[in-house]
């Protein structure tokens, strides 16, 4: 018998191919993501094409939902004015976030006031939202302090009844609500960019304006993308918002979409919600094609 025996094979482990472990990782968001967002949007679709009643849908086919859509006067209103509260809303936010991103990121000097001034500008938005929208009644109702400051100073003799529940209340707690979105994703952007290089430029003769449009601009696409991405999305969704400013006096796609579940209407609010998620997508898109956001985040 041999005084030493060779040892045995050590125990060699099984190695997962790399395509293997990729899929791997990605099955649980994929089975979530399929359960949660593909599944729902399937059925969703399906019961646009389908026939209904008061309280009940039938499992045939009916193209009268689409065909109300995209005939209907009163639809075609809904969406031109969701339209137009995303394009006043982000012109409005846009301008007010890059003047205060660019007051913060390269006018104060302080880091600790720079910081402090962010601060102020996120405080308002610890309240939750129906406290900030009641908060707009002593302000802009009948009795609030803009109607009694015009009727004081003259200006009116009665109050300005459009001030609040109408169109200019909505722009208004959507401009308030975001603005801090915009100005957060621009300043972000903005705080990327080396003061060396505007510097450099300012040495080399440059105005102002030339520094914005030809340095700043280019370098925060990512963060104007990314502020705007927000901004659509929250006005092309909400409801809340329009419901409480507007005391329900103001119709969008969000609030008829709402009505028409409400009155167990289905499949026109179906069809009306994978219109809208389409447009939506759409634009974010567009915007994704308008700047590189993963490598902004990826900094």
């Amino acid at each position: 018998m041999p005084a030493a025996q060779s040892a045995a094979p050590p125990h060699q482990r099984q190695v997962l191919s790399p395509k293997v472990a990729s899929w791997l990782q990605v099955a649980p968001m994929a089975v979530i993501f399929t359960l949660m967002v593909l599944i729902p949007l399937a059925i969703i679709f399906v019961v646009s094409f389908l026939d209904y009643d008061f309280a009940q849908v039938f499992p045939e086919l009916y193209l009268g939902s689409w065909v109300d859509l995209f005939t209907s006067q009163l639809t075609l209103n809904l969406y031109a004015l969701t339209f137009k509260f995303v394009a006043i809303v982000w012109v409005v936010t846009f301008v007010l976030g890059f003047c205060i991103a660019y007051f913060l990121s390269f006018h104060v000097r302080s880091g600790a006031l720079r910081l402090l001034l962010m601060a102020a500008i996120a405080i308002p938005f610890w309240t939750s939202g129906p406290i900030r929208m009641v908060s707009w009644v002593p302000l802009l109702g009948r009795e609030g302090l803009i109607n009694q400051a015009l009727m004081g100073l003259h200006l009116t003799s009665e109050p300005v009844t459009w001030l609040m529940y109408s169109e200019f209340a909505v722009l208004v707690a959507y401009i308030n609500l975001l603005t801090m979105p915009m100005v957060a994703a621009m300043a972000n952007s903005m705080a990327k960019i080396p003061h060396s290089v505007i510097q450099a430029a300012k040495d080399a003769g440059a105005s102002e304006g030339q520094i914005i449009r030809d340095i700043i601009f280019p370098l925060i696409k990512p963060g104007i993308a990314i502020g705007s991405i927000f901004v659509v999305t929250a006005v092309m969704g909400d409801v809340f918002i329009v419901k409480q400013m507007s005391g329900s006096q103001v119709n969008t796609v969000g609030m008829s979409i709402v009505t028409e579940l409400n009155a167990f209407m289905y499949p026109p609010a179906a069809a009306k919600s994978i219109v809208l998620l389409v447009i939506v997508l759409s634009i974010v898109g567009l915007l994704l094609r308008f700047a590189d956001i993963r490598k902004e985040l990826q900094k």
